[in-house]
């Protein structure tokens, strides 16, 4: 085995490869530049050699520690928070090395000036709103510039991003909730070819968002014919994750189907009342639509509760009507808004009922509100004797719809059932810029590998999944004993390949990243599996993983020894036309 002075060697580890196919195997690895050059399977102790020379070598301790591909986050967050906060220390510290972006379909790009300043208040509560320095939002319109600032300004993992469906609607027609004409599709198909032909790896769609919630059927097929012509994927945010999930991810398979695009279901979490327990249902729907000829795959968060803006759960009329005052002003319509918050539902809601109970406020732009954090609206109505739907309408206004949430909604059998299936890959759905934000931003991988990987078949659960004034302060009291469940039955090898591989393939970089195999890049992490382990809560929701030792991203050290470095040696990923990604 051939080392040279500026490799990394990890010796004696054990790899998981990232297929779901292969057993574990104890090796030596080689890392050279930017790829991994060398894989020997042997015993042979390379630690003492590879020193010799000047060579950086990190002791498996006969196999102890597991190396494996870099985690590939399916639903990230992350388009402002790279830039602004650089050192990306969320998702290096639970192993993650490539997220997509512009997820929901509303993000930065493309747009025209007008559409920057209304999507910077709209996703404020999703990524903030930067008002330094200066030119911070000026450096870029069109997707192009904005993976060439990602580029220029280096950021540390590697990125993807979804054409926003939204920002076509909005470019083409503003914020109007009419039938789109036909030259306005048009318009909309042009721009999205153009940022296709820019790097784009496929669209996401946010059809409870406006203005994309607006676009009927046809519309949407006609993009996702443009989709398909580039070999791109479909990610939608469906029109329901409520009353009408059913119904809203039959469509989304429906037109996949007609259009022949391949579709990727987001966040596929079956929360709300309406839906506990109907997980089977769902996973049916989706193997029929594959033994129809449909490609599907899907991302999910390994969590109960879900986040969004609480913006987001206004009735589509009013949230496009970009001014709440005006809305709150008119007695009819205020009665009318107060009705469907709590006796008819609201598609913002996804046709369900506001519960007070179960919207806990996350983060808040305005510092004056900053007492509400960590609490239900039900919580500070009782606190200020006010009603709770005054307080909702209250934090509206006084935070600008920027208001960050967290509703708690969600059923751990479907979370279970779901994480099973073969087409499942990881996605944190991860918003990192709020003051008390989900944990999933920080612990969905070592979630999956630890909590659902590990101790659940251990009979042991981790009491995150409880109401946060119930929750415990992070110690070994966390934990309960369960009936032992094994999630994974494949093991760990299987758990890995959801998070790495399954997700380069929707991509499209299975030929570069995803698998620990000679001449595939460098983006690797190491985590010894019987402690691996999310430590971030609903009570403290920014604490770094347990267990993650290294992570490389191109063959730099993003985490060395279990602290990050500050290295920012991640990349866009870019498709081309033709399909192919650099």
């Amino acid at each position: 085995m051939s080392i040279e002075p500026d490799d990394i060697v990890f010796a004696n580890v054990t790899v998981i490869d990232g297929s779901g196919d292969e057993e574990r195997y104890l090796a030596n690895v080689i890392v050279r530049g930017e790829k991994i050059q060398e894989i020997q399977r042997s015993k042979e102790d390379l630690t003492t050699q590879a020193r010799s020379i000047g060579a950086r070598c990190i002791d498996g301790e006969n196999g102890n520690w597991i190396l494996c591909p870099g985690f590939i986050d399916m639903h990230a967050h992350s388009d402002l928070s790279l830039l602004h906060t650089p050192s990306h220390e969320a998702k290096i510290t639970q192993g993650v090395t490539t997220e997509v972006v512009g997820q929901d379909g509303i993000s930065y790009s493309p747009v025209n000036d007008e559409c920057m300043q209304r999507i910077r208040v709209q996703v404020a509560g999703w990524n903030g709103n930067p008002q330094e320095p200066k030119d911070f939002f000026s450096r870029w319109r069109s997707v192009k510039e904005y993976l060439d600032v990602l580029d220029d300004q280096k950021i540390a993992t590697n990125v993807a991003y979804l054409v926003p469906q939204g920002n076509l609607r909005m470019l083409a027609m503003g914020y109007d909730s009419g039938k789109a004409t036909t030259k306005q599709i048009q318009q909309m198909k042009e721009q999205l070819q153009i940022s296709l032909e820019e790097g784009a790896v496929g669209m996401s769609s946010g059809l409870t968002y406006v203005p994309g919630m607006f676009a009927d059927g046809e519309e949407l097929a006609q993009l996702l014919e443009v989709v398909h012509e580039a070999k791109g994927y479909y990610c939608p945010h469906t029109r329901s994750y409520g009353k009408g999930a059913m119904e809203a991810y039959a469509e989304m398979i429906d037109l996949a189907r007609r259009t022949k695009c391949r579709l990727h279901l987001t966040h596929a979490t079956l929360n709300f009342g309406d839906n506990a327990g109907r997980a089977n249902e769902f996973m049916t729907m989706v193997d029929e639509g594959i033994k129809a000829g449909v490609e599907i795959t899907m991302d999910t968060y390994p969590y109960l509760p879900g986040s969004t803006t609480l913006a987001a759960l206004l009735p589509s009329w009013a949230a496009a009507s970009g001014d709440l005052q005006t809305v709150l002003r008119d007695p009819d319509t205020f009665e009318k808004l107060r009705h469907q918050s709590l006796v008819t539902g609201t598609d913002g809601c996804h046709g369900c009922r506001l519960e007070w109970e179960t919207i806990e406020i996350a983060g808040v732009q305005n510092p004056d509100l900053k007492s509400c954090v960590g609490k239900t609206i039900e919580e500070i109505g009782k606190a200020q004797g006010k009603d709770p739907f005054e307080v909702f309408i209250d934090l509206l206004v006084r935070d600008n719809q920027a208001t960050l949430i967290l509703q708690h909604v969600g059923h751990e059998q479907n979370v279970r059932a779901i994480m099973q299936h073969p087409k499942h890959c990881g996605g944190s759905d991860g918003i990192l810029t709020a003051s008390k934000p989900h944990p999933r931003g920080w612990g969905t991988f070592t979630r999956y590998l630890g909590h659902y990987g590990r101790d659940l078949e251990k009979g042991k659960s981790r009491m995150i999944t409880k109401p946060p004034s119930v929750e415990t302060n992070g110690t070994e009291d966390e934990y309960e004993p369960v009936e032992p469940c094994k999630i994974f039955q494949g093991g760990l090898e299987e758990a890995v390949a959801h998070l790495t591989s399954r997700a380069a393939r929707v991509i499209g970089i299975e030929h570069s990243r995803g698998l620990v195999k000679v001449g595939m890049q460098a983006d690797l992490c190491l985590f010894d599996p019987s402690i691996v382990s999310d430590k971030a809560t609903f009570a403290n929701p920014t604490q770094a993983s347990l267990g993650i030792r290294s992570v490389l991203v191109n063959g730099q050290f993003a985490l060395d020894e279990g602290k990050p470095t500050g290295k920012r040696a991640g990349s866009t990923i870019r498709r081309h036309v033709g399909g192919d990604v650099w």
